[in-house]
């Protein structure tokens, strides 16, 4: 039971929640009947229909509506004596700045994303409020607190590479599933619905080599005349036939892997595609009444069955066809979206059709849905645990206790009798280049790469700086904000087309740029190395970005993948864009370190070997290197400790030993 000071502390706190989805509203409802008074609530999301199985504040009539304001307004119903603030905006905006961050005395995070949550680090490092961070995943939940200069800030924590994909792996050697599902959505309905202008990987080749020069600009384009069933087909033939026919000549991509098989709607679907059927009947599905689904009138009512290889081409088809009878409209600016279901028929089709061709499995309609919409099928249940948790943490920081706060992280299935793990607070890691601003340093051609390149791929992808300002010596070399003024902006737009070593003060190796965002009062030093070459499939981005990064190196990227081998499967909810560093994460969850200063556990003990494979899928996850048979495993919250698996003549046994804990300095 809270003290009359305890109580008194929580009515006047003044709390930012950052996010109001699955976790926000059961925060949201907690924090109010907890006693809370002043709340200001953060969310650029709308409501969806995928959300209401367990975002329960909200119901069917309030889809389209903003997450924030209808939090709010449900939660006054019951509790109408305590202010609560909506903002129906995005948390990078200017207007959050440090000065507004200043005003509360926690700031709790809920969000979906590691580039937000990044930010929101940042501006409560500069703010010097403290930041109770959390996840979920399934039934995996933490919840974690930042206090600046007593714990790591949530930089200080490793955080794994994101899988990515090259774009000549996608465009020519599929492999697995998830690249023929990037495929379809990134490169094929992008090209067909999407914005046609944009820059596009996929090429579709002419069976006629005198039409080359002017195949990229049209080829997608229905032509004058040109009826909806041969448009149809064109593009069917073209990029499930003749692309792959092309791919077989190139001898080198495909020397050593299984050659793949041209497919054509003619051969697949041969009653549909006589000459004597078209003339009949001018397209072979009639499409009134089933505006919104192809698999509504092809009569395929189970999502979660796998098409043949001949109800995957009448989808494409017919998905096809619906698109440009129905939503004529929309092509050119369609962006792929999982709650639509036309865009999610689509995308399977042509993943699976694409998966046919190369000998990968074929996946349902469920299945590439949630590959494609990055979904991680969330549980209410979890949500409140951690909502509850984040809530109890808040109340030790608003009473000055912050030597009982605890990281604790939710499992699915007990260890030793407990499903929750208290972990201490850690110190901050000195090597952190956010709180600690150790130097980086970026490994590119200097002759080559255009500073565009450094700014985009970079400083704003890979260290989420919003609105970077760089300096090369005293020289100012790039800047953006809404304040500027139209001829620095045109300058310094001009700018990112030079490349590093044609500036008059060259960028070159031994340089070092100093980088800024005003809005985070966030700075670092990047420390240029000149390199000539760079491995594609491994260095998509002709650049390294190397230092204490928030980043997980090869050795524990291979761990991973290979728990993933072991359970058969890809993680849930991760497909990366192409050609991308960065990604959307769905949740957050952090590998548990339990062990006391001295002792010795049985790994099994503290995290069964199951619970450890599934938590070795989440974000952020522990670091390996393998040696001699012993696998070194070095815990991404603590400085200087290590733990131990090895093997035994009886099976794997692994054993924790944890040879220094920090405290919190006092």
């Amino acid at each position: 039971m809270a003290s009359a000071d305890e109580l008194l502390a929580i009515e006047k706190a003044k709390v930012l929640m950052v996010g109001a989805g699955g976790i926000g509203c059961e925060l949201l409802k907690t924090l109010v009947l907890t006693g809370f008074k002043d709340i200001h609530v953060i969310d650029l999301d709308t409501i969806e229909v995928s959300n209401l199985n367990r975002q329960f504040l909200f119901r069917q009539r309030h889809v389209g509506q903003s997450k924030a304001k209808v939090a709010q307004e449900a939660v006054l119903k019951f509790k109408p004596d305590v202010n609560i603030v909506a903002y129906h905006a995005n948390v990078k905006n200017a207007e959050f700045n440090v000065d507004f961050f200043k005003q509360f005395h926690v700031v709790l995070n809920g969000l979906d994303n590691l580039d937000a949550r990044r930010h929101v680090n940042r501006l409560c490092l500069a703010a010097g409020v403290p930041l109770i961070e959390s996840g979920t995943t399934g039934y995996l939940g933490q919840v974690t607190v930042h206090v600046k200069g007593r714990t790591e800030c949530y930089e200080c924590q490793p955080k794994p590479a994101p899988k990515t994909y090259p774009v000549c792996t996608i465009t020519s050697t599929p492999s697995k599933p998830v690249h023929c599902i990037v495929w379809a959505k990134e490169l094929l309905f992008a090209k067909l619905f999407g914005d046609r202008s944009q820059m596009n990987d996929l090429i579709l080749h002419s069976r006629d080599p005198t039409t080359l020069s002017e195949k990229d600009s049209n080829v997608f384009e229905l032509q004058n005349g040109e009826c909806c069933n041969s448009y149809v087909q064109r593009i069917f033939d073209g990029v499930f036939g003749h692309n792959i026919e092309v791919a077989l000549k190139n001898e080198g991509s495909l020397k050593t892997r299984k050659k793949p098989s041209p497919l054509y709607l003619s051969d697949i679907l041969p009653k549909e595609y006589s000459e004597d059927y078209r003339k009949s009947n001018g397209n072979f599905n009639h499409t009134s009444g089933h505006a919104i689904s192809a698999m509504a009138v092809l009569g395929l009512k189970n999502p979660q069955e796998t098409w043949s290889l001949r109800d995957n081409a009448r989808v494409f088809c017919e998905a096809m066809q619906l698109f440009l009878k129905n939503r004529k409209k929309e092509i050119g600016v369609c962006i792929f979206d999982k709650d639509d279901q036309l865009a999610v028929e689509f995308v399977t089709a042509a993943a699976n059709l694409r998966a046919f061709s190369f000998g990968i499995p074929m996946q349902s309609l469920f299945e590439v849905r949630g590959m494609a919409g990055n979904i991680v099928h969330a549980i209410a249940t979890t949500n409140a645990i951690i909502s509850g948790l984040i809530v109890l943490e808040a109340m030790k920081l608003l009473n000055n206790s912050l030597d009982s706060c605890r990281m604790t992280y939710c499992l699915e299935y007990p260890s030793r009798k407990m499903l929750l793990m208290p972990v201490e607070p850690f110190e901050p890691n000195p090597k952190c280049y956010v709180c600690s601003q150790t130097p980086l340093y970026l490994e590119v051609n200097t002759l080559k790469a255009k500073l565009r390149d450094v700014v985009e791929k970079i400083v704003k992808n890979k260290l989420s700086v919003n609105s970077p300002i760089i300096m090369h010596g005293s020289n100012l070399i790039f800047e953006m904000g809404e304040d500027l003024e139209e001829d620095m902006a045109v300058h310094y737009s001009a700018n990112l087309d030079k490349a590093l070593a044609s500036f008059p003060m060259p960028i070159v190796d031994g340089s070092v740029l100093a980088i800024e965002d005003l809005q985070q009062e966030f700075s670092c030093s990047l420390h240029v190395k000149h390199r000539e070459t760079f491995d594609e499939e491994r260095e998509p981005y002709n650049m390294v970005l190397s230092g204490e990064l928030p980043t997980m190196a090869p050795e524990e990227q291979a761990l991973q993948n290979t728990l993933h081998t072991k359970n058969g499967r890809e993680p849930s909810g991760v497909l990366q864009p192409v050609d991308a560093e960065e990604v959307s994460y769905t949740n957050d969850v952090i590998m548990v370190g339990v062990a006391k200063t001295g002792t010795k556990r049985k790994f099994e003990n503290i995290i069964p070997e199951a619970e450890l494979s599934r938590l070795a899928q989440s974000e952020d996850v522990f670091e390996a290197a393998s040696s001699d048979g012993v696998t070194l495993i070095e815990e991404a919250s603590m400085v200087g400790t290590k733990r131990k698996l090895e093997s035994t003549a009886t099976g794997n046994s692994c054993f924790v030993e944890k040879k220094s804990k920090q405290k919190i300095s006092q």
